[in-house]
């Protein structure tokens, strides 16, 4: 069953964004746009996570979580808080609310995929999947190792988070931008052609011989895991 997710937040346009992007990652998405909307659904049925806006109609976002902790059904449930607020004490004050994570708008979608999985995983690991498999390679989240046709491959922490930030999502195009804050995170500054040379690297480390590459270069836009080699074999 895949995890179960709720969005409340009253901007349609970014509730559409993330819905979209929750969704491609294969979660079962829910979404209200009302503080008191969401505490009545809540009671009805609790998902496995909530993205949760600060500011909301009919009841604030941090009352909400407030309510969500004192009752057992909800004390639990990871909660992710998008706000506007960038303030320390403005985290500081979300957090001790309850929130188990915090982020400030503007973010990167690939950013809070990140931190939505982690969340998950600790919270309800059975719904993160540990094995990535595409074609003849396999990905293992836990040891950190990568097989190929039954090859070990050999790839350092960074080419590493690289092959699995793409294996993710086959199919879909990221820019060198967007890769730099997937996978090298939105505090770290280093030049954009710092992808092409990882890029480079996995691709020897994974491509032997005649082996299809499954990295598609994408020419003016980016990369993308080839969704045609991720259904072979």
């Amino acid at each position: 069953m895949p995890a179960r997710i709720l969005i409340i937040e009253d901007e349609e346009p970014l509730t559409l964004l993330l819905r979209y992007n929750l969704e491609s990652e294969g979660y079962a998405v829910d979404n209200v746009g009302r503080g008191d909307e969401a505490e009545t659904r809540l009671r009805e049925s609790v998902p496995d996570l909530v993205i949760l806006d600060w500011m909301l109609p009919g009841l604030s976002g941090i009352e909400l979580c407030r309510r969500l902790r004192t009752r057992p059904e909800t004390e639990r449930l990871p909660v992710i808080m998008l706000t506007a607020r960038g303030e320390e004490t403005e985290r500081v004050r979300g957090l001790a609310t309850g929130a188990d994570d915090y982020v400030v708008k503007p973010f990167s979608v690939p950013e809070l995929l990140a931190r939505v999985r982690a969340l998950l995983r600790r919270a309800k690991p059975e719904h993160v999947a540990t094995l990535l498999r595409a074609g003849d390679i396999e990905l293992d989240r836990e040891t950190h190792r990568v097989h190929r046709s039954g090859r070990e491959v050999h790839l350092g922490p960074t080419e590493f988070r690289l092959l699995e930030f793409l294996m993710q999502s086959p199919g879909r195009v990221f820019s060198r931008e967007q890769l730099l804050d997937g996978v090298w995170g939105q505090d770290v500054y280093i030049d954009e052609r710092t992808v092409d040379v990882h890029v480079g690297r996995l691709r020897k480390a994974i491509n032997r011989g005649r082996q299809p590459d499954p990295i598609r270069t994408v020419r003016g836009a980016g990369y993308s895991f080839n969704e045609m080699f991720a259904r072979a074999h």
